[in-house]
């Protein structure tokens, strides 16, 4: 495909969404911008939040997985299962007895004003840099594939793509987002099982020959309970899996906002178990279309793309779907889907960021209604302001520094985790001055643990583990703080 065919095809795709903004956003009230007026059907927010919880990166680097670790991430997998059970049925029936806008509300509710803040804090911290990472490899990868090429510079690539973000949520909020994901959703399936059918296609092999073929069987180990030390390791994954989902989705006001926008509990409830059996499937298929192009990769002698001097796995997927003149229907497929999962979770995270810092640091809704509007209006735009910054920042940065700037992001939900676990599992009171502190800490002592050398801790890898005994930091910290 020429570049001008692709921003062709990107204009149409963001006009479509646009269209779907214009419908949607006729109301643009806080009440609709902020919690939809709970009126959301809860198949569809479950249908959405599938591509919310994906993204470019998983789009890309979940297939190249296979290549160090086969099927190991399913592992996690079904511990993302059990985890949103448990949001399910523990936070989402609190959050709606509570009737709130911002879940970190809950925490002033339980502790105090300052462990409000610290929450609603660590969650800006994380989503801001979660989002620009996320909008960053995209960018690259755009910049790459079409805007270099008629020569429009990286920054004004950015720009452009979180204006025109902003363009389709700036009236309708989550009530827009809710609809748009759901399409997007469906273009990143549809572009899975498209790329999985052609290059079948391309092997003479139906889905089931692939299945039940020898390279798959080489290539689909699921379960990993041999090696303690590795990350592949079953019980590292599967409880991690459990606690990240409790903390990235059950904590994280971008996810938990999309549930809110349902006509109640059991809507929501519903729409988080169907949403959690769905995701199961949807991985195992991203893990299929891994191994498939791994499988076809050796049998046209194709080699691992190269950048750098280093091997990248994640690079396989764009290399085939768009070098290998396997047609312009997977070429077209690919750049749809990567679009779609990279922006399904960008606006979310442009939106949620408004409303958090709008209720939890504005006070919103304590202003005379008049003032309200125009006020997450201004956030609005600031927070797209903020976004653009970080990532031509990021581009900016050595590749490590940016590596360990998204790692932190991951970091940062531990004290979330420790945070509400300490309230919902015990009756104590602290002393909510120093929550921050203790935050703080835990994080500090978080990351001097998984930075400890092979002469302390031997040969043990750490994974997912990490976010679970970062909560458990804070729990221990917050329990010395307690009120006697």
């Amino acid at each position: 495909m020429q570049p001008v065919h692709i921003f062709i095809l990107i204009i149409a795709y963001f006009l479509v969404l646009i269209t779907i903004s214009y419908f949607t956003g006729k109301d643009d009230s806080n009440a609709v911008f902020f919690k939809a007026k709970r009126s959301s059907p809860w198949y569809i927010v479950a249908f959405g939040m599938i591509g919310a919880s994906l993204s470019g990166v998983t789009f890309i680097s979940v297939p190249g997985m296979i290549s160090g670790q086969q099927f190991a991430y399913m592992q996690g997998v079904f511990g993302f299962f059990f985890g949103y059970l448990i949001i399910a049925f523990v936070l989402l029936p609190l959050y709606y007895k509570l009737n709130i806008t911002s879940i970190y509300q809950y925490l002033e509710q339980r502790f105090g004003k300052i462990s409000y803040k610290t929450g609603a804090f660590f969650f800006l911290l994380s989503r801001v840099t979660g989002a620009a990472f996320r909008l960053f490899l995209v960018a690259i990868a755009m910049q790459y594939i079409v805007f270099e090429q008629i020569g429009v510079p990286f920054e004004v690539t950015v720009i452009l793509s979180i204006l025109l973000i902003w363009i389709y949520t700036y009236r309708g909020g989550i009530k827009t987002i809710v609809w748009t994901d759901t399409l997007q959703t469906l273009a990143m399936l549809v572009a899975v099982g498209l790329s999985i059918y052609l290059i079948n296609k391309k092997l003479d092999w139906s889905f089931i020959d692939f299945l039940n073929s020898n390279d798959f069987t080489t290539k689909g180990r699921i379960f990993f309970f041999d090696d303690p030390n590795a990350t592949t390791y079953f019980w590292k994954y599967f409880i991690g899996g459990i606690f990240i989902a409790i903390a990235m989705t059950g904590l994280d006001q971008d996810m938990m906002q999309k549930n809110l926008t349902c006509k109640n509990n059991k809507e929501a409830q519903k729409n988080m178990i169907t949403m959690a059996t769905l995701l199961v499937v949807v991985n195992f298929f991203f893990l299929s279309l891994g191994a498939l192009l791994f499988i076809y990769s050796e049998k046209i002698g194709l080699n691992i793309p190269i950048v750098e001097g280093k091997i990248r796995t994640d690079l396989l997927f764009p290399e085939i779907a768009m070098n290998q003149n396997l047609g312009t229907g997977l070429a077209i497929t690919f750049i749809i889907g990567l679009i779609a999962a990279a922006y399904s979770s960008a606006d979310s995270a442009l939106t949620s960021l408004t409303t958090s810092f709008s209720v939890d640091f504005l006070g919103i809704e304590k202003k005379q209604e008049e003032l309200q509007k125009p006020l997450r209006k201004k956030v609005h735009i600031g927070v797209s302001v903020l976004l653009i910054l970080v990532v031509i920042l990021f581009n900016n940065l050595e590749g490590n520094v940016v590596g360990n700037l998204f790692k932190f992001a991951t970091f940062t939900y531990g004290p979330l985790l420790g945070l509400f676990a300490f309230g919902i599992l015990t009756k104590h009171k602290i002393k909510d001055k120093y929550t921050w502190v203790i935050a703080l800490l835990s994080i500090s002592l978080s990351f001097a643990i998984t930075s400890l050398p092979e002469s302390i801790i031997g040969a043990y890898k750490f994974h997912w583990e990490i976010l679970p005994l970062n909560g458990l930091i804070t729990f221990v910290g917050l329990y010395l703080i307690k009120r006697k």
